[in-house]
């Protein structure tokens, strides 16, 4: 399996951080007691709008997934209590790198990196967002990052299984929620002894109802395929290097 790790930056040093506080309940871990990675990448979601409503322009923009990157040393467990920190570390013209970093009291480590579009809240359009700089240019520096994905397509040979998409995985936009997604590759780690892990999934298209879908795997790759037969996920997965 390929390593992810080299996509996340060092988490900033100087300016805006936002930070939270977790505990790893009965809901949000597996049967071993390892939190879930759906839950872990809603935390993620959870922290960065707890940052953008405490900066005072939730009502800006509209921010759309396109990217997200982990890296799991060591998952957080059932019971334990985790610090969440958020940053801004890069931008675009018209997205954002957000550097978020999980630490737990009895060891926990979680890094991820993720790349948010901003969309004007009435047109759904791209857009900046005007405060942007003066809230996030000292943490950002000057890193400029790209939106662009990078994951290939599927393999014609590549192997297909049914997955469902709940109406209980649509979210307040009336879209499947970008933890959900991940519901399905929890399914075949679930039985595994899985202390660490590396993944990373490009959002292609949003999917707005739910109903059957159909999961991909090639090697250490999977991709999401909708009823309507178009590609809205794709994921690589991969194990931390020892050290």
């Amino acid at each position: 399996m390929g390593t992810v790790a080299d996509a996340i930056p060092p988490f900033p040093t100087v300016g805006r951080v936002h930070a939270e506080e977790r505990l790893v309940g009965p809901g949000d871990a597996t049967p071993s007691g390892r939190a879930r990675l759906d839950t872990i990448v809603d935390w993620l979601q959870g922290v960065a709008y707890g940052d953008v409503l405490d900066a005072g322009i939730d009502r800006d923009a509209v921010w759309v997934l396109r990217r997200t990157t982990l890296r799991v040393p060591q998952f957080p467990r059932f019971g334990e209590r985790l610090t969440l920190r958020t940053a801004v570390s890069g931008y675009g013209a018209l997205w954002a790198e957000r550097r978020t970093s999980i630490r737990g009291d009895a060891g926990a480590g979680v890094e991820a990196v993720a790349i948010w579009v901003s969309l004007d809240p009435v047109t759904l359009r791209p857009a900046r967002v005007d405060r942007f700089v003066d809230l996030y240019g000292e943490s950002a520096g000057d890193r400029r990052v790209r939106a662009r994905l990078h994951h290939p397509a599927p393999p014609e040979d590549a192997v297909a299984r049914p997955w469902q998409l709940r109406e209980a995985d649509l979210d307040v936009a009336g879209h499947i929620n970008n933890a959900a997604y991940w519901q399905a590759i929890e399914e075949e780690l679930v039985p595994l002894p899985l202390t660490s892990l590396e993944a990373e999934i490009e959002h292609h298209a949003a999917l707005a109802e739910a109903g059957p879908a159909t999961l991909l795997s090639a090697g250490d790759r999977r991709w999401l395929r909708g009823s309507d037969g178009e590609l809205h996920a794709s994921f690589v997965l991969g194990r931390p290097p020892e050290g």
